[in-house]
């Protein structure tokens, strides 16, 4: 039985005041033991987290006794272990990075498409369907059809959308634009982002993929592949059930079957991305995080080091960007 309440939620909502929110919402979190990670703005709030059931409706009725976020939605699943480790509270400029200023998506974004209509819209060949996650996301599952921006982080996508637009590119004869990502929180800004650049007709999938794999039947469904996702989980399938995937402790990359069948994946240490990509002194300090993780399991404990040193946003982005670059990932290689 799965014990662990999974909840992903995120709102574009002007929170002028959000440093303020910061520890009153992690003393929330921490009294209800729910971990994860949330992100405050001043566009508004971003994250997921997990606990007993119980707690997490506690912190997010917690977050709803603000009036600015009564409205908030949310997205659940379940899981038999719990996905986080920790439980973080962090400030941010923006609640997902685009870098580009006077983005509005709680004002600017484009028109939702429920689930049950997706794919009517995304069968219409006058539509262009964005995938608009990040490289590494897109290659272990996608809609059929869709187009791949081949970005290593959402900061990317904008100079994407310049360099589509000009003459002989994918958007510069096509008026209708459809866009998905995981939750739904990057295809309202960057269909908020489209609109700001003169596009009229722009669509996101409301509530992203995850909502759609937990609705629409898989006999119906236009999804091949599975979805990546945040956490330890690293991907789900149809109905929200767990994947096949696992990440790998050096790279950061998603494994399937194929790449653990490698002669170049050893468990935490290296994988087919990037088996060539570090030191023999890194490799070592990675086996020895290993031996302790798997100490760790036959003494049935968890160790905490599992994820690795923690390494920065853009330090991960550029590693998963580089793997995959080495990797020759493109369309023809991705499951969809």
């Amino acid at each position: 039985m799965a014990n662990f309440l999974i909840a992903a939620l995120y709102k574009f909502v002007r929170l002028a005041d959000y440093q303020a929110l910061q520890g009153p919402l992690l003393a929330c979190c921490e009294a209800n033991q729910v971990k994860g990670t949330l992100l405050l703005a001043e566009e508004g709030i971003n994250g997921t987290i997990a606990g007993p059931q119980d707690g997490v409706a506690a912190v997010l009725a917690h977050l709803r006794s603000d009036p600015r976020l009564q409205a908030l939605t949310h997205k659940d699943s379940w899981s038999d272990k719990m996905p986080f480790y920790r439980m973080k509270v962090k400030l941010k400029r923006e609640i997902v990075t685009m870098g580009v200023p006077n983005v509005h998506a709680g004002t600017m974004a484009g028109t939702y498409v429920k689930p049950d209509e997706w794919n009517q819209l995304i069968d219409d060949p006058d539509v262009v369907v964005v995938d608009v996650r990040n490289d590494y996301e897109v290659s272990i599952g996608s809609f059929a059809g869709a187009v791949n921006p081949h970005t290593a982080s959402f900061s990317e996508f904008p100079e994407w959308v310049k360099a589509q637009s000009a003459d002989g590119g994918l958007l510069s004869s096509k008026s209708r634009v459809a866009m998905f990502c995981t939750g739904g929180i990057r295809c309202e800004k960057s269909t908020a982002y489209l609109r700001s650049q003169g596009f009229d007709e722009v669509y996101h999938l409301e509530g992203g993929i995850l909502k759609y794999l937990e609705t629409v039947p898989p006999e119906e469904s236009r999804w091949d592949g599975e979805c990546f996702v945040f956490d330890e989980r690293v991907s789900v399938l149809h109905g929200l059930a767990p994947g096949h995937y696992e990440l790998c402790r050096a790279c950061r990359l998603p494994l399937g079957p194929a790449d653990k069948a490698s002669e170049f994946f050893i468990e935490g240490i290296s994988c087919p991305h990037c088996h060539d990509r570090h030191s023999d002194e890194q490799k070592q300090r990675f086996a020895e995080r290993q031996k302790q993780v798997e100490l760790a399991k036959s003494r049935h404990q968890r160790h905490i080091g599992v994820r690795m040193e923690q390494p920065q946003a853009a330090d991960d982005a550029a590693r998963q960007k580089e793997a995959l670059a080495r990797a020759g990932t493109d369309d023809s290689a991705k499951m969809s």
